[in-house]
């Protein structure tokens, strides 16, 4: 009785609600478009994305405090929102151009993006708790606005890494094959530039900013384990995301820990069975096949199964 009274109360109360709908939907979205940066072996992307998001929650709390709001962080995701697409473009203008490596752009996000949003928010008047709510997730304060931009921008990540799944997978899987396919290349990189923005900003209430990348690449990691084809692994993908992030977040309802790090360290876990389990399965069944041999086979089954 006292079990199922814990559980109404979980269910029941406004602000799990609130983190609740949250978590689905960064669970939901982040590992479509984690899928997709897999493919290109861009997985740090979103990290590099964080960064500079930071600097925009930092112009975000100066712009609300120079309005005059009641919530000075009212504007931080808007901020963030333009700021990581900003970012975003930029990095895939530089690696397109070819003037200097990815590995050089993505440092270069890394140190200006953190270093100008700890230096503004503490301009902007910002504690140490409100830094550390967004780079390590503070689900706790999302807000029926938050929860409404959040809503949006998911829907559009949605939107875009499905109804352009063909487009966006051709390129993410072949860029090369796909320019003298006569694709149009520029223009999916740079979607794929924005979507991956949003979905930074999405999770970046739930997770935070540093961790924001681990929810994005750990459920395709652990959907890679299992299946074969883009199609199933983005579904798995997002199977897995709902549910490490409901797990994660029912864990810290009972236990005084922070949501995103636990959501994090669940997604590590499930990672770590699903690889032991298959591994286990592969030796007592020495004919199965691995789900990805480094062959063409392998490649031509993935295309197929887009």
């Amino acid at each position: 009785m006292t079990v199922f009274n814990e559980i109404i109360g979980f269910l029941t109360d406004p602000l799990m609600q609130r983190s609740i709908i949250a978590a689905v939907i960064v669970g939901l979205v982040a590992p479509v478009m984690g899928t997709y940066l897999v493919q290109r072996k861009l997985s740090l992307l979103g990290d590099g994305i964080g960064h500079v998001a930071l600097t925009g929650v930092a112009l975000g709390w100066i712009v609300g405090a120079a309005m005059g709001l009641v919530e000075r962080d009212a504007l931080a995701i808007p901020g963030a929102v333009i700021t990581a697409i900003i970012g975003a473009v930029a990095i895939e203008f530089v690696r397109e151009r070819g003037r200097t490596n990815g590995d050089i752009a993505l440092a270069l996000m890394f140190y200006a993006g953190i270093a100008g949003g700890v230096v503004l928010i503490g301009i902007a008047g910002g504690t140490n708790a409100n830094l550390m709510g967004y780079l390590f997730g503070s689900i706790s304060t999302v807000s029926q606005l938050d929860l409404l931009l959040i809503a949006g921008l998911g829907l559009v990540i949605l939107l875009v890494g499905f109804g352009m799944r063909g487009l966006l997978f051709a390129v993410s899987h072949d860029e090369e094959f796909a320019r003298a396919s006569g694709l149009p290349v520029r223009a999916a990189n740079m979607v794929i530039a924005v979507i991956a923005a949003l979905t930074v900003t999405v999770a970046m209430r739930v997770v935070g900013l540093l961790l924001v990348s681990a929810i994005m690449i750990l459920p395709v990691a652990v959907a890679q384990l299992v299946t074969m084809s883009f199609r199933r692994t983005m579904t798995v993908a997002m199977f897995t995301g709902v549910t490490v992030s409901l797990v994660g977040l029912s864990i810290t309802y009972w236990y005084p820990l922070s949501p995103g790090a636990t959501i994090v360290m669940v997604a590590v876990v499930a990672y770590t069975l699903v690889a032991i389990t298959r591994s286990v399965i592969q030796k007592a069944r020495p004919g199965s096949a691995d789900p990805h041999p480094p062959t063409v086979a392998a490649d031509s089954a993935m295309v197929k199964g887009v």
